[in-house]
């Protein structure tokens, strides 16, 4: 699809979604009020107004803390599959590096922290940091596909993942939680929440969980089964302050500490008996916290400001030999036996402070004839992190750095929401950002890049019938342009990138039918990505085992057919979600993806200077179809059912090769017994034991076969029985 056809497409399209006529499915032997109670409300929290999830003129997925304990989930990576044109890479220990709509990281092994995907809890920002995101006491998570340019700003060019814990309660309720399982798997939660005075102007809300499993891996060289354990700490206190009629504070603080390990890869890809001796670990522990105050005191406006810390220290390292001295001993190097013993360690600190002040428009304070209701706000971030980088090959240093890098970040943004008449709605958001940043290095590398960037987006909504919602929303993103460092003579004019834009064309409708036993939500997009920030790597032929890793902008290859595309590249697809009730008992929800992706005009060249190009290449993690179909039933004797499926389609694991996944599909249950005051379950997750990979990668790594190239995987969690015990107090 040439991007030259987009706006017509879009016009007339538009035109006909918007005048289409949709009628209901009519049963007049319900009640207005049953039909009311029969559709559920779904708030958007990452919204700036929060809107309902039928308003929302915007894709978005919301999964609710119903949906997350009926399918078992303890971790946000057991409910990714739920979630249409959404995938991540699995190199680390938990899922930190996420796509959506084939915009995303797969790693990051060196530079500034630059994400694509926005990641925040309780309005804590934690993006690139996403890995200590359990599912436990959670209200909800939420997915919104696309630039999030307005609300945002440079960390959501692909979008926003948003997760939101229980708010405290003002009568007190306590609950706890065991499960055990398959690889030692043994989890203990607990919360507890209500008032602290008896006025019940302040509230508390307290929620722990310790997880530990072994990990699924068994070291064969070391004799041992618990190389890859997932060692997991998660707490959380949150306190509701009534301070006056008008003046609501809200306090969170976030404490994680994942101990993990990494020894998640083999040399002969069985992908689960390892042989090295100097396994891996992945740790990430984080403090964070956040201050909300809410004033409605003013005539014509309301006031929220909203204030936010986090402080996390990181360590991830891997045996890049991935095997042991006595196993390469017993291999031939040129007649001798081969020497390779290659560790890698990677440790770091990040701080953030952030600020901001948003000034919403009540009822009184709208303009425009009372049609319009106003948003503007004021934003500063400050983030710095500190790296020390060392690597070993056969005993001695091979890189050695240490990295200092600081940013600030300044912004305004604006909203206006309008209400048309006749069905129709408008609403047109901008914000302008600018980027200070500051970087050296113990290898000589300083750079001080300044930016200013702007995005928004303008959206046109029309109530087609009474539960029929369509919509036209056109979004521009941004990603802050930044640097390489320690690169070679060879690359010296990658040394910095551009500012990467994102345009994104999107129509949707959202309908509710039966009297509200079944709704559904639908979106067609199309994104064009500008100076598009691709990660490549390229193996030293002088040094086999390092590699050269960097980022750099596609510019326009001028000897390359069809320059008027170079720098850019295309997605587009559709989304479908879709909930029915068919009885008070049984539910069935589905999610469908469609994507494709195609790289305009880019050149690069391989290991010995070969150019490849892979102009009209799909992108890297970006499988073209995604799905998930799940089913949950509940009787009135307390039975309990849940089964679930997700998959996805093939995709490229890298943008510099041509390494493929399979296609793959797995499925989990859940069966218990419920009352009021306990349950028990017994679940299973990824049933018949499917081995999927989820990071691939394709170099050279075994001497005695002279560094040839080579595909290798990581597996996801194979199959894991468990039983699960709550308990509940009121």
């Amino acid at each position: 699809m040439s991007k030259f056809t987009v706006p017509t497409l879009l016009a007339s399209t538009i035109q006909m979604l918007l005048w289409a006529p949709v009628h209901a499915a009519d049963n007049p032997g319900v009640e207005n009020q049953d039909e009311q109670q029969a559709m559920e409300v779904i708030v958007v929290s990452g919204d700036f107004r929060g809107l309902t999830l039928e308003k929302m003129p915007s894709s978005v997925t919301v999964i609710d803390e119903q949906r997350i304990e009926d399918q078992g989930a303890e971790h946000f990576e057991d409910m990714l599959g739920n979630v249409a044109n959404f995938n991540w890479s699995g190199a680390s220990s938990r899922p930190r590096y996420f796509q959506i709509r084939g915009v995303g990281e797969q790693e990051q092994y060196q530079g500034a922290p630059n994400s694509s995907v926005g990641f925040i809890i309780d309005d804590i920002d934690l993006s690139g940091l996403g890995s200590v995101s359990s599912l436990y006491d959670l209200q909800q998570f939420e997915v919104l596909r696309g630039p999030q340019g307005t609300s945002y700003g440079a960390n959501a060019l692909a979008g926003l993942i948003y997760l939101k814990s229980n708010d405290p309660t003002d009568v007190f309720e306590h609950g706890a939680e065991v499960s055990l399982g398959n690889d030692n798997l043994q989890t203990f939660s607990g919360f507890s929440s209500g008032p602290v005075t008896d006025s019940g102007k302040l509230l508390y809300r307290v929620a722990l969980q310790q997880h530990k499993q072994n990990g699924y891996r068994d070291n064969l060289y070391l004799g041992r089964d618990d190389t890859n354990e997932r060692d997991e700490f998660s707490g959380r206190i949150k306190l509701r302050w009534y301070a006056t009629d008008k003046l609501q504070a809200d306090f969170t603080l976030l404490h994680a500490d994942f101990d993990n390990g990494y020894d998640a890869w083999t040399l002969d890809n069985n992908g689960f008996d390892t042989i090295t001796d100097a396994p891996g670990v992945d740790k990430q522990r984080t403090t964070g916290s956040s201050l909300k105050l809410s004033y409605t005191g003013f005539e014509a406006f309301e006031l929220v400001s909203l204030s936010s810390y986090a402080a996390t220290d990181h360590h991830h390292g891997y045996d890049g030999d991935w095997a042991n001295p006595d196993y390469w001993a017993g291999k031939e190097c040129g007649g001798a036996p081969c020497e390779y013993d290659y560790t890698w360690d990677k440790r770091g600190e990040r701080r953030t402070l952030s600020q901001e002040f948003r000034f919403s428009s009540n009822e009184a304070g709208r303009i425009f004839g009372g049609s319009t209701d106003w948003l503007a706000g004021l934003y500063f971030m400050d983030l710095d992190e500190d790296n020390d980088l060392y690597s070993e090959s056969n005993g001695g240093p091979d890189e050695v750095l240490t990295s200092r890098y600081s940013a600030s970040n300044y912004a305004v943004f604006a909203q206006l929401d309008s209400d048309l008449g006749a069905g129709y709605s408008l609403s047109i958001g901008a914000r302008l950002e600018r980027r200070e940043s500051d970087y050296s290095d113990s290898n000589g590398d300083a750079f001080s890049p300044s930016e200013n960037m702007w995005g928004g987006h303008i959206a046109l909504s029309k109530a087609l019938a009474e539960h029929h919602e369509a919509y036209a929303r056109i979004a521009r993103g941004y990603k802050a342009g930044g640097f390489n460092m320690t690169l070679p003579q060879e690359l010296a004019d990658k040394k910095e990138f551009d500012t990467e834009i994102l345009y994104n064309y999107e129509l949707g409708l959202k309908s509710s039918w039966a009297d509200g036993l079944l709704d559904t939500r639908l979106a067609l997009f199309f994104m064009d990505r500008e100076d598009q920030q691709v990660a490549a790597s390229l193996q030293d032929p002088v040094d086999p085992q390092r590699f050269i890793l960097f980022t750099e902008t596609i510019v326009p290859q001028h000897f390359i057919l069809f320059t008027e595309n170079a720098g850019s590249s295309n997605n587009y697809g559709a989304e479908l979600e879709a909930n029915w009730y068919p009885t008070d008992s049984l539910q069935f929800y589905t999610s469908l993806g469609y994507l494709q992706t195609e790289y305009g005009d880019y050149l690069y060249k391989d290991t010995y200077g070969k150019p490849v190009d892979l102009s009209g290449r799909e992108l890297a993690h970006s499988p073209r179809w995604t799905y998930s179909l799940g089913m949950t039933w509940r009787n009135d004797m307390g039975w309990f059912a849940n089964l679930n499926s997700s998959g996805k389609s093939a995709f490229y694991y890298s943008d510099s090769n041509d390494s493929r996944s399979e296609d793959y599909q797995v499925v989990n249950a859940k069966l218990g017994y419920e009352t009021d005051k306990w349950s028990v379950y017994l679940w299973g997750r990824n049933l018949f034991d499917e081995k999927y990979g989820v990071r691939g990668f394709y170099f050279g790594n075994e001497p005695d076969q002279n560094w040839a190239k080579k595909q290798y995987i990581r597996y996801g969690d194979p199959r894991q029985i468990g039983v699960t015990f709550k308990v509940k107090f009121i």
